[in-house]
């Protein structure tokens, strides 16, 4: 019989939904917390730093009858404030510090060495605007994106996580694999043996990973295509003889090829009216962006924008559209 849900405690994973007050995530995001072979627990991710995540987690530390003073290490699926921000918090209810580990490619964002959204908000300001986003919307995104860093307590000392590392629990072993797209170092856990997936937001049920603008240290474009790695993770993910999945947000599923072709045909539809839009004449970022969603409240713009330039730049990659900068501003427009 195929795994379900009701078959992890015996391989002594314990999910902890912790609330978050984006319903964008597509519901609580999930601690899982692994019993280690020493007695003691591993936890995939850490919940969201604000009173209500870290209370959550304390509580579903009570509910499986464990104590954060067990846990031993916490390995960080990515660098998004839901999923590291309690970390800090826990360590310091724990009474002392634990290994924190993260892909490299998302350490500057969890760790408390280097710069912040604070002195990476002008590059992301001055990105935005080429991309024809008015100042009065570039403020709104500058308080939503930056009251988000406020929920997460970035960590003192993070140690690298590797790609192909193999982690060993008290009932099963599991291989960390590199699935970048939603942010460039996520970071998945796959147990092949019981065919269980960790897919932190690599692979949702009912929504779609934000393919989230990225920038280079010094607001360089071009150094991380979200959605066209994206893309590439995924074919890699179908391809595996997946059971289960544990999502970062939600219930665990199965059927994850299903889930996976799902989206690929809501990225086509995406696209394909995209190039419709484009069909009537040049338009900026933000205009497409206004078109695909026109209801969309103004404190998600930043998201709504990334997910409407990362299916620009696939149809980019194909050959479809390219783009000029006219008076400062990208004009986007069809190749044929």
């Amino acid at each position: 019989m195929p795994l379900t849900e009701a078959d992890l405690p015996r391989l002594g994973i314990h999910q902890i939904p912790v609330p978050v007050p984006f319903p964008q995530a597509g519901g609580p995001v999930n601690v899982y917390a692994v019993e280690e072979r020493d007695g003691g627990l591993f936890l995939w991710d850490a919940g969201l730093g604000s009173e209500e995540g870290i209370a959550a987690v304390e509580e579903g530390f009570r509910r499986i009858g464990r104590r954060l003073s067990e846990v031993r290490r916490i390995y960080l699926s990515h660098g998004h404030v839901d999923h590291y921000g309690a970390a800090v918090a826990l360590m310091e209810k724990r009474g002392g510090r634990v290994p924190v580990h993260v892909h490299p490619a998302d350490m500057g964002k969890v760790a408390a060495a280097g710069p912040g959204w604070r002195e990476a908000a002008p590059h992301y300001a001055a990105h935005l605007a080429r991309l024809g986003v008015p100042p009065d919307a570039l403020a709104v995104v500058a308080r939503e994106v930056g009251g988000g860093f406020g929920l997460a307590r970035r960590i003192p000392e993070v140690l690298p996580a590797l790609p192909g590392e193999r982690l060993s629990f008290s009932r099963f072993d599991a291989e960390l694999l590199h699935m970048p797209g939603h942010t460039p170092g996520l970071l998945c856990l796959w147990d092949a043996a019981h065919g269980i997936f960790f897919s932190a937001d690599h692979l949702l049920e009912k929504v779609s990973p934000n393919p989230i603008i990225e920038l280079g240290p010094n607001g360089e474009e071009g150094s991380f295509y979200p959605l066209l790695r994206y893309l590439e993770s995924l074919a890699r993910l179908r391809a595996l003889p997946v059971e289960l999945v544990l999502p970062g947000h939600g219930p665990a599923f199965g059927e994850h090829r299903a889930v996976i072709d799902g989206l690929l045909g809501f990225y086509e539809k995406r696209q394909a009216r995209i190039l419709e839009l484009l069909a009537e004449g040049p338009r900026t970022g933000y205009e497409i962006t206004q078109s695909l969603f026109p209801r969309t409240r103004a404190g998600d713009l930043f998201l709504t924008v990334s997910e409407a330039i990362a299916n620009v730049e696939v149809l980019e990659a194909r050959g479809e559209v390219g783009r000029e900068l006219d008076g400062g501003v990208y004009r986007f427009r069809r190749a044929r």
